[in-house]
């Protein structure tokens, strides 16, 4: 069966033998030198000859193989090479197919990018320039460049680390503190450290295309703020895209190439930052990445291959990686996103995959994606304080304001919260002395995993002390949690009355229940009066939002009383009458009806337009409101409806004696509504 002869030298090249190879083609690459071979997958479809061949010997070694096809991926700047090798191919009548490379101008990077059409053009605008020169374009050209003892003294030039580059240099005189011998593509942070480094003032380089490292090396220049000057290609390549070769090469040996469809993407928790903390599985990923994403402390200490940004949002990650698709897919190429701590505890992660995935069903990406856990602080803070955490309340307020930071305290004797640093601690101390919750105690752990560590303790008052900036994770000891109250049911005398009127105890709990209310549900009461509905509700969880609607102004600034006397942030006080005041909050889940003001029809029908699946409990003290409950409810679907009288009585001591005293009965409507039949 026929080979294919390769002339390699690039990615393109090297990636071109690794398809052939899984497509079970065999062939042979020429390479230049001894390092091109050691770049090269070992494979047995795979042959490689070795050293630099002249027009002749090209077509001399064609006419002795068995070749289907010659494909060059030489560098796109090798334009003598290619005109050998198209030639070659012709006299020996073999199909000729020359890969071009992607390339990219300077785009966003802001650049200060000058062209020429030849080195030595560029040779000569050199000598007019000051300062060290950083040479990229390789060995080929350099005796233009030192021709010109002004332009050869300033030189760094970074080179392959193979034998004939590094004689090259020695021939021109380059010394060894000049000669930078290393393999890229290079990222741009990288390339920024070298101009620094050396102090460089200009870089020269060729339009070597994305995988080449050339968009890396213009974002470097103009960080730096030097200006670049490029050697342009003579004459536009004529050729065919990579994939488009592989079609031709396919049908030419009746094989279909499997081209790679899609880059990986791996979202990874990189614990507190520290770097010892780090899973064994997180590293290996981190140093196989071709582009390191994550916030700027997380990624500092890591090399990529081709990128690294300092991006940590989903708006800024996507985009990017939608950019950079094209040339990771064509080298099979990784991302790899570093998140704090765990992937999966209270972060960004969830957030990304989830966008990524909808890129992803729409076509916009080909990638798959994999999340790799890490050490979360908490875990981390735990061991270091030598308590579990399977028994412990854990919540978050970083990057989000928690109402009733104290309420979701009190409930636990132990709690591990998660801060976005200094001003948190200030607020949780703030809390917590406002709640009356003096004794507590907080161990801080400050820095967690980097050499400034501490694990501080604290008391209420000196955590508003604190002042340090930075990042903690802090552990609150509640000496009273276990007494927290496990069902709602506060005396009437625990409530702040004054004149306003308020729905008594028994009754109040029975229209609670009821209710039927999840964790996070999102209720109305409506007519609130004390606020004493809301505030037993909204003291069941501190995920329940309760919106209190009242028209009366001195009974809203009573709920707002009750609500600060009680800790409850998740309950909103809304002055204004029903309907009117419900338009612009967010849908209920369920709507509790203690006063109406005559307004009952619109109000359920405002309910009904708003969530046609709600729970309602209507609270009502005569037979005319309940009669018009009933009448208005026929114009509604529902279901699960009942319609119960309550009638306490309470005993009150007279003398000697106790007598009850009866409480007038209420009648209380529940219903759920339903969709009305199609």
């Amino acid at each position: 069966m026929k080979e294919i002869l390769i002339f390699a030298g690039t990615t393109e090249g090297r990636r071109l033998s690794e398809c052939l190879s899984a497509a079970e083609i065999a062939h042979t690459l020429c390479v230049a030198t001894e390092y091109g071979e050691i770049v090269l997958k070992e494979d047995p479809l795979a042959k490689v000859h070795r050293g630099r061949m002249d027009r002749t010997q090209m077509r001399e070694y064609m006419k002795e193989g068995d070749f289907a096809a010659v494909a060059d991926a030489t560098h796109p700047y090798a334009e003598e090479v290619s005109e050998n090798i198209r030639a070659a191919a012709e006299e020996t009548k073999i199909p000729y197919i020359r890969i071009n490379r992607e390339t990219g101008g300077a785009g966003e990077t802001n650049a200060a990018v000058t062209y020429y059409d030849t080195a030595q053009a560029c040779a000569a605008a050199l000598e007019k320039t000051e300062g060290n020169i950083l040479l990229t374009t390789g060995s080929k050209d350099l005796k233009v460049y030192c021709a010109l003892d002004r332009v050869r003294e300033r030189l760094y030039v970074r080179i392959l680390p193979a034998p004939d580059s590094l004689a090259a240099c020695v021939e021109q005189g380059i010394g060894g503190g000049h000669i930078l011998a290393l393999q890229g593509p290079f990222n741009a942070e990288m390339n920024e450290a070298m101009i620094h480094q050396y102090r460089i003032g200009c870089l020269v380089t060729k339009e070597s295309g994305r995988t080449g490292g050339y968009k890396a090396k213009l974002e470097a220049a103009a960080r730096a703020g030097i200006p670049v000057l490029v050697v342009g290609r003579g004459k536009r390549e004529q050729g065919c895209s990579f994939s488009e070769a592989c079609r031709k090469i396919g049908e030419l040996c009746q094989k279909a190439i499997e081209l790679p469809d899609e880059m990986e993407i791996v979202l990874a928790g990189a614990g507190m930052g520290g770097g010892d903390d780090l899973t064994g599985e997180v590293r290996r990923e981190i140093g196989s990445a071709d582009i390191l994403l994550g916030a700027e402390r997380l990624i500092a200490p890591y090399r990529a291959r081709l990128e690294k940004k300092p991006y940590y949002c989903a708006e800024q990650i996507v985009p990017f990686l939608e950019e950079m698709q094209e040339s990771l897919v064509l080298e099979g190429g990784k991302a790899v996103v570093l998140f704090s701590g765990d992937s999966g505890f209270y972060s960004g992660c969830r957030i990304l995959y989830s966008a990524l995935q909808e890129r992803i069903a729409a076509g916009r990406l080909r990638a798959r994606v994999r999340i790799l856990p890490g050490v979360s602080s908490v875990a981390y803070l735990a061991a270091c304080i030598k308590e579990s955490y399977q028994d412990a309340a854990i919540i978050s307020m970083h990057g989000k304001k928690l109402p009733d930071i104290a309420g979701r305290i009190r409930r636990s004797e132990k709690t591990f919260l998660l801060t976005s640093g200094a001003e948190d601690v200030r607020l949780l101390g703030k809390a917590l002395l406002e709640a009356g919750m003096e004794q507590c105690v907080i161990l801080a752990g400050y820095q967690l995993s980097y050499p400034r560590q501490q694990i501080l303790t604290l008391t209420p008052k000196e955590c508003c002390e604190v002042r340090d900036e930075g990042l903690y994770t802090c552990f609150v000891r509640n000496p009273y949690g276990d007494f927290a109250a496990l069902t709602h049911g506060r005396a009437d005398g625990d409530f702040i009355r004054e004149k306003v009127p308020m729905t008594k105890e028994e009754v109040r709990e029975v229209s609670i229940c009821k209710l039927k209310l999840g964790r996070r549900s999102v209720v109305y009461d409506i007519g609130s009066g004390t606020g004493s509905i809301a505030v037993e509700i909204a003291g069941l969880s501190e995920d329940i939002r309760v919106y209190a609607v009242e028209q009366n102004g001195e009974a809203a600034r009573l709920i707002e009383k009750n609500r600060e006397k009680f800790c409850l942030g998740n309950i909103t006080v809304v002055e204004a009458q029903a309907p009117d005041g419900l338009l612009g909050l967010p849908a209920p889940t369920h709507a509790f009806i203690g006063g109406s003001g005559g307004r009952l029809k619109e109000i359920l029908s405002e309910l009904y337009r708003r969530n046609p699946r709600m729970r309602v409990v209507i609270n009502a003290v005569s037979m005319e409101t309940i009669c018009g409950i009933g009448e208005i409810l026929r114009e509604y679907p529902v279901e699960n409806q009942e319609t119960v009288q309550i009638q306490v009585s309470r005993a009150k001591k007279m003398g000697e004696h106790h007598l009850m005293r009866a409480e007038n009965p209420v009648w209380i409507c529940a219903f759920d509504f339903c969709m009305r039949p199609e």
